[in-house]
């Protein structure tokens, strides 16, 4: 898909209907859900895969797992990056573990089965001794459906899905003015989180729990004025950055995290001239000037867009805080097994000006609190796994949600057109 010049939207969406019902628990803690997640939208929906920038030489590799499944992304040819399950037609064996790397074919460590970058069969020891055959079109690896955008691969496991641009839907028109294909990965992490992965979705598709479990986050963002918008499949939240919560006391005095938000931007708190309202107006021109100081072109992006978080949640499984010049994601994957476990991606992003790009980050694979990932996440990371834990508890139903909250819902509503749309429209 090519990138398209536009202005994001701002205007607020229409509230669709999503009933006030409670959702059930099994949602979170049951195999046979997870089971019905996997036969009926994971298998079905395009996926973010791996970036483009990480596949640029003929012979790149990248190998990712989704749940049961793993894959290989290789640049197969000059303009043409292939998918293929990450798996020997011979005796089953995996040809690669997760990771990059680049090869000129890939062969199987068990019997040396070798294919080429297209995924062809390129040799078989003894292969006469294959009385019964062995045909091109069973003995190669199985290609899995690609297309791009934004930078990444995105991958489908259903041959008959709708085109990346029909399941994208809003998005590109929302996001590219960003240039998201343009900026660096600065921090590339894989943690295994110990919760369902829509646990982890909800945690940051709300800001109702900002209050209780990040209160440091009152001196720097506004939780309660916060715009939601929801689509036919994504949504988003566009929460105000550079002011202070009404829940915050002080309502006049600049705020040590908003001294800190001020030291980022080049601006000397201490020399300052203005109350705690003031601070926004002057974060936004720093930002704008720092922009253009560096050759960046942002002439595409509002004011509000340099600071604010457009928080956007593209379905199923990633979600976005976006800001003027970078950006975080969170890739939630699923346990190819157990519904009480995930693979939570972290990465960071940035633009910089042509030329300077640092090196791209290691990636890191970490276990569930061996690592610290800042205040806020590990805010987040130690509440998961005990709502997970609380979740089998036989005091409690399901979730109760609030119309803050309601992205939560709306998620669940098109899971559901996945899980059961064809028996509703029967029915």
């Amino acid at each position: 898909m090519e990138r398209r010049p536009s202005r994001t939207p701002t205007e607020k969406a229409p509230e669709p209907e999503l009933g006030q019902e409670t959702i059930p628990k099994e949602r979170y803690t049951s195999t046979e859900f997870m089971q019905l997640e996997w036969d009926r939208m994971w298998t079905k929906v395009w996926l973010m895969g791996p970036r483009l920038s990480d596949l640029v030489r003929e012979g790149d590799y990248v190998c990712e797992d989704i749940g049961r499944e793993s894959l290989l992304f290789v640049r197969s040819g000059p303009d043409r990056v292939q998918a293929f399950y990450n798996v020997c037609p011979h005796r089953g064996n995996r040809l690669r573990n997760p990771g990059m790397g680049r090869v000129t074919s890939f062969r199987c460590a068990y019997h040396f089965f070798e294919f080429d970058l297209d995924g062809k069969k390129l040799r078989i020891p003894d292969e006469q001794d294959f009385h019964q055959g062995l045909p091109d079109d069973r003995i190669c690896l199985h290609e899995v459906r690609t297309d791009t955008w934004g930078g990444w691969v995105w991958f489908t496991l259903d041959p008959n899905a709708q085109s990346l641009e029909e399941y994208l839907g809003i998005l590109p028109s929302h996001l590219d003015p960003y240039r998201f294909d343009e900026q660096v990965l600065v921090n590339d992490k894989t943690i295994e989180w110990d919760c369902n992965w829509k646990t982890s979705v909800d945690a940051f598709n709300e800001v109702y729990h900002v209050q209780a479990i990040h209160p440091q986050l009152l001196q720097m963002l506004d939780d309660v004025n916060v715009q939601v918008d929801l689509y036919e499949r994504h949504n988003r939240y566009l929460v105000p950055f550079g002011v202070l919560s009404p829940r915050y006391p002080n309502q006049d005095d600049v705020s040590q995290a908003l001294r800190e938000m001020m030291q980022t931007a080049g601006i000397d708190p201490d020399t300052f001239q203005g109350k705690a309202k003031d601070v926004r107006p002057a974060l936004i021109a720093a930002a704008r000037g720092g922009a253009k100081h560096m050759g960046l072109d942002v002439s595409e992006l509002t004011d509000d867009q340099l600071i604010d978080d457009y928080h956007y949640m593209m379905f199923p499984n990633v979600t976005l805080n976006v800001h003027g010049l970078g950006f975080m994601l969170f890739r939630q994957r699923p346990h190819p097994t157990d519904p009480n476990k995930m693979l939570f991606d972290l990465q960071n992003y940035a633009r910089v000006p042509a030329g300077k790009a640092p090196p791209r980050a290691e990636h890191e694979h970490f276990r569930h609190g061996e690592v610290s990932l800042g205040l806020v996440l590990d805010q987040d990371a130690y509440n998961l796994p005990r709502v997970q834990k609380g979740m089998h508890s036989s005091a409690f139903e399901g979730l109760h949600i609030s119309y803050a909250e309601r992205r939560i819902r709306h998620m669940h509503k098109t899971l559901d057109d996945y899980l059961f749309g064809d028996e509703e429209a029967a029915g």
